[in-house]
């Protein structure tokens, strides 16, 4: 019999390379054309060894969604080499059981279709990595071609710059000059643990971030931790070091130069919009400003401000250009529109270290492209804070006009070339928390004597270190062994848990399909998409006895499904009373997969035909979802509903409020908001009963009328999950979307029953968490599913004064099951410098931050009160930041200049285009507000300022920009006076691509995009087709490489100038004047007279 392993002791074979689960098998299949009809970015192949390969169904309506041989014209026929789609993005197919041996990462890997340069790798890809953009690497330092500069190269040290608009003021006499801004790069040092693998070239750069599902990368990839040892002598080894457990293999280590800022907080990487100054002429002096609040010091430095020489003003007057067109100059003030702050594109991949010199690095911005080295602090995919510096005091957080909050985004994807996040497993004792506060032990808790004791970098309080965890300290006062152990370098780490951390056993994967299958459904279609797009996704699911799945469908009454093996077919089981629910045995409709696949995929293919006489135009949606919970209320799990009309019969039916004559909300109901709230509170109850036995639902919404989305969708909001909205649904263009959706939701890097608690540093508490969860107490938030687009954000306060000059620490710790049936404990740690000085506020705010901060409060608030209340709350949020920055921190005397933080120059700009989103116009239908504020609700950093500031690209002349680097065309200003009638465009926001095709446009380039001869022969939803010429294949790669880093299938609507669809892209033009709605250049005056106002009263 073996010897008992001591708590904290390294298990047998731990040292030894683990093989990965049965389930990571990289698909190696290198085919240049996996992309099949070139718009399904999402398809895969899938690798020989994958069961049950045998063909499906294509979607209804239409060729299967990734027909590589699609034809140019006419009705698309059937691809035969995709006769069944592969799986979607960052999915492989899972085992038939949970992995053997130690706990692994759980996040599958995936293989970007047609990407792989490397040769075929023998382990497959690390923990959930996120997928490279096309063509794009970076050479090792360590051989190869070197790298290419880096873009976002920080100033080494110095003030924030901010933008004067207006008159510059007189010349100063004996100005000082300013400090050259070219940085002195550093090389990297060595990481203290394992390296990642080699960050790929910006021979190709990426516009964006890849935000995609995760994707082999090609070359190397990440192996196990390397332990240099401390100070040149090999480390005291601990008495009992935890399991550190990574897939093994090499890593290379990646050294390109990298600046360091000479003093204070690191400085961000230069911004990667560009503007040049401008100005806004006033003829109004006032008084020098008031004092900064805190020590004295040196002002940021302004936005676009080169270095002055001596005797220089610090600002230059910009006139209008010469013959400036487009929307009129207001007033006195004469802005040229072409120099007022726009987004522009990064040009390269940014690498970030959270920490330098044992200092806390401001992150880049959420939507440039960015590799990170986790030196101590967490990625910023992870946890985000609106400002990189901690105000000291309740009031100087007030006086700067900003909020403090962090966004958490707890499982996100990191990038392919990052380190893989490291799992500990610390055996039973169980990993080493604070025993006051709770706080996991993380890299900034300090030891002493001799490392008998730590103090806790949360609440001060001074505990035993555990005998099985002693190490003895350095000269410099670290433990010895601190840079082997990832709890103790790193800022993100996943713990195996204990099973004090379970009460009870780990919960089974279970799947259970809920179609409605009313007249409306099937005459639609959805009823048939969705059995389709089911039917295809059964393969990914993952196989064995802890895999459950049921199928139920509902009309008026429900139906269940007996998939047992014995039977020779599967049987209905009809529950007619939708009043009093119950469910039938439930061994009969939840069976393990291995034992009905066969009998599913005959159900799924028969039931279109079953109810396509249906004449039942009534729903028991509410019954329905009662009586599957029922079933799965012993094992909790995800439920996946099909919903395509109005729930009218049942328990939680619903009236037609839109029958009232108010489905268009205008500003002129007082009561409009009221109809974005739930008109039942039966579906908050029941959803918080579906919160407490583990049950996540998601609602995929296939309608082609008004369904009340503000009432059933506080079931998903409720219980972790999210809301697919596809309206009008198209039989057409949809069934393609509804499958990729359907496929990444059950396939991404996804847990079970978490629960996820956020701790803040003494003097800092949180005040309120946002997103879809459910909260039975005030400290946690409950979450019956989560994944890795889930985010949430925590607002902050203080209750007690801060310490200039220390550090404040959060910490999110998340609780959850894999789909393995692994409990981890994933601990999230940000640390950063606290200060007195208001403008090292400014200097490190985080734009990106702080606007999905705006969005997400805006869109809590839009159900409660009047959309011109909310703009107005808007607006003033963005005036009271500018102008807490031009009285406290500019130089300038002159009243006429607005003055602009570097950091938060284009806060103007994506605050007018969100008074103008979907959420806040005046004319936007009531499910449309209701989607959209259940979409912003879990919405991330990447993905909230495309939302309301899309990207806009000519799509006309694609053919001629063969010599651009990126894929994607440069971005266009959303302004219609950037719009020709003789111009095809693009523009996406995330969610949907509009193409307009201007009144004038040639019908030469009509045909060689869309292989018609006129526009009026495609459908406004349409799939778009790739033809053999060069325009039309740039126009795919353009939509595939947008749906590549959005991570969805973004579906396409077609535009003409006259009609509805027209106006729909028109409304995107926020730059321009609407009905209710400034001008940007209107905007900014505005904004610069109230803060006139606020400055003169």
């Amino acid at each position: 019999m073996a010897a008992p392993v001591p708590p904290g002791a390294p298990r047998p074979g731990s040292n030894t390379p683990q093989a990965p689960p049965p389930n990571y098998v990289p698909n190696i299949r290198g085919t240049p054309d996996g992309l099949a009809d070139n718009m399904q970015n999402l398809n895969l192949y899938r690798p020989p060894m994958t069961s049950n390969p045998v063909s499906r169904p294509p979607p209804f309506g239409q060729p299967p969604p990734f027909a590589s041989s699609a034809p140019s014209q006419g009705i698309p026929g059937p691809s035969p080499s995709f006769a069944r789609p592969g799986p979607p993005p960052g999915a492989m197919v899972r085992p038939a059981g949970p992995p053997s041996g130690p706990p692994v990462s759980t996040l599958p890997p995936n293989l970007g279709p047609g990407r792989p340069t490397g040769p075929p790798p023998g382990q497959p890809p690390a923990f959930g990595m996120r997928p490279a953009a096309p063509h794009s690497s970076f050479s090792s330092s360590l051989g190869g071609a070197p790298a290419a500069p880096l873009s976002g190269v920080p100033p080494p040290g110095g003030s924030p710059p901010a933008r004067p608009l207006g008159p510059p003021p007189p010349p100063t006499l004996g100005a000082r000059p300013s400090a050259s801004l070219s940085p002195s790069p550093s090389p990297f040092t060595s990481p203290p643990m394992s390296a990642p693998p080699p960050v790929p070239q910006t021979g190709v750069p990426s516009n964006l971030m890849s935000n995609g599902p995760p994707a082999f990368s090609g070359g190397t990839l990440p192996g196990p931790p390397r332990f240099p040892p401390v100070g040149g002598s090999m480390p005291q080894p601990p008495l009992g070091p935890p399991t550190m457990r990574t897939p093994p293999g090499p890593v290379a280590q990646p050294q390109p130069p990298y600046p360091m800022a000479s003093q204070g907080i690191m400085q961000p990487p230069a911004s990667p919009f560009a503007a040049p100054s401008w100005q806004m002429q006033s003829q109004q002096q006032v008084a020098p400003p008031p004092p900064v609040p805190g020590p004295s010091q040196v002002p940021p430095r302004m936005y676009s401000m080169s270095p002055p020489l001596p005797n220089q003003s610090m600002t230059t007057t910009i006139s209008p250009a010469v013959g400036q067109t487009g929307a009129p100059l207001v007033g006195p003030s004469k802005i040229d529109p072409n120099q007022i702050p726009r987004p522009s594109p990064g040009s390269s991949v940014i690498l970030h270290e959270t920490r330098q010199g044992n200092q806390a690095t401001i992150p880049p911005p959420a939507t440039s492209d960015y590799i990170v080295r986790d030196t101590g602090n967490c990625s910023p995919r992870y946890m985000r804070c609106t400002i990189n510096q901690i105000p000291f005091t309740a009031d100087l957080l007030g006086t700067s006009g900003m909020q403090l909050a962090v966004i958490v985004q707890p499982l996100a994807l990191p990038h392919p070339s990052e380190e893989p996040i490291q799992v500990v497993d610390f055996g039973e004792s169980g990993p080493v928390r604070c025993s006051r506060c709770k706080a996991y032990i993380n890299p900034f808790m300090k030891f002493v004597d001799q490392g008998r004791r730590f103090i806790c970098n949360l609440c001060g309080f001074s505990d035993e270190t555990p005998r099985d965890y002693h190490c003895n300290l350095g000269p410099d006062g670290r433990r010895r062994d601190a840079d082997e152990r990832a709890e103790l370098c790193r800022g993100t780490v996943e713990f195996v848990a204990t099973k004090e951390f379970m009460v009870r056993e780990p919960m089974p994967a279970v799947y259970f399909f809920l179609i409605d299958v009313s007249m409306n459904a099937v005459q639609t279609g959805a009823t048939a998409a969705a059995c389709s797009a089911i039917n295809q996704v059964i393969s990914d699911l993952p196989e064995g006895p802890r895999t459950l799945v049921g199928v139920a469908t509902f009309d008026s009454t429900i139906h269940f499904y007996n998939l047992k093996r014995a039977l020779q077919q599967p049987l209905m089981l009809i529950v007619p009373d939708v009043h009093d629910v119950y469910t039938p045995l439930q061994t009969d409709v939840i069976v393990p997969l291995s034992e009905c696949r066969q009998h599913l995929e005959l159900l799924l293919e028969s039931i279109p035909t079953m109810f396509q006489n249906n004449r039942t135009s009534e729903s028991a949606f509410g019954a329905a979802i009662k009586a599957a919970f029922l079933a799965m209320k012993s094992t909790g799990g995800k439920l996946l509903v099909f919903q395509s009309v109005l729930p009218s019969v049942g328990i939680c039916a619903l009236s037609a409020r839109e029958a009232e004559g108010r489905t268009n909300m205008s500003a002129g109901e007082k009561e409009a908001h009221k109809l974005l709230q739930p008109a039942d509170k039966a579906f908050k109850e029941l959803a918080v009963e579906f919160a407490e036995y583990q049950v996540c639902v998601d609602l995929f919404v296939t309608t082609q009328t008004y369904v009340d989305i503000a009432s059933i969708s506080v079931i998903p909001r409720t219980t972790g999950g999210q809301v697919y909205y596809y309206y009008p649904f198209s039989a057409l263009s949809d069934p393609a979307k509804l499958f990729n959706d359907l496929r990444w939701n059950i396939t991404r890097p996804q847990g079970f029953e978490a629960v996820m608690r956020v701790r803040c540093s003494q003097g800092i508490q949180v005040q309120e968490y946002y997103g879809n969860f459910c909260k039975r107490i005030p400290t946690d938030v409950d979450l019956p599913g989560i994944d890795c687009d889930k985010t949430f954000m925590v607002t902050l306060k203080h209750d007690d004064k801060l310490q200039d000059g220390s550090e404040c620490t959060f910490q999110c710790a998340l609780l959850y099951t894999t789909v393995y049936g692994q409990r981890r404990i994933r601990v999230i740690t940000l640390s950063l410098p606290v200060t007195s000085m208001l403008s090292n506020l400014f200097r490190a705010a985080d734009l990106d931050t702080q606007f999905c901060c705006f969005l997400k409060q805006a869109a809590s608030e839009i159900p409660s009160k009047p959309l011109p209340l909310v703009r107005e709350q808007v607006t003033n949020l963005c005036i009271n930041a500018l102008y807490s920055y031009r009285k406290f921190c500019a130089t300038v005397s002159s009243s006429g200049q607005l003055i602009l933080p570097e950091a938060l120059k284009l806060l103007p700009l994506y605050t007018l285009a969100l008074t103008k989103s979907t959420g806040l116009r005046t004319d936007g239908k009531i499910d449309e507000r209701s989607f959209w504020i259940n979409y912003v609700s879990s919405l991330s950093c990447p993905l909230a300022i495309p939302l309301v500031y899309p990207r806009m690209v000519a799509i006309h002349d694609l053919d001629s920009k063969e010599s651009e680097e990126s894929v994607i065309p440069s971005f266009l200003p959303l302004s219609s006076e950037h719009i020709s009638e003789e111009g095809i465009y693009l523009l996406e926001n995330g969610y949907d691509c509009l193409i307009y095709v201007g009144e004038a446009a040639s019908p030469e380039t009509v045909r060689r995009l869309f292989g018609v001869a006129s526009i009026d022969e495609i459908p406004t939803l349409f799939v778009l087709q790739q033809h053999d010429n060069p325009l039309s294949k740039r126009l795919n790669e353009v939509v595939n490489e947008i749906r590549r880093q959005r991570c969805s299938y973004l579906r396409l609507k077609l535009c003409r100038k006259g009609d509805q669809s027209g106006m729909l892209f028109y409304s995107y033009m926020v730059e321009d004047k609407s009905a209710g709605g400034y001008s940007y250049v209107e905007f900014l005056i505005h904004v610069h007279r109230q803060i006139q106002n606020k400055m003169t009263s």
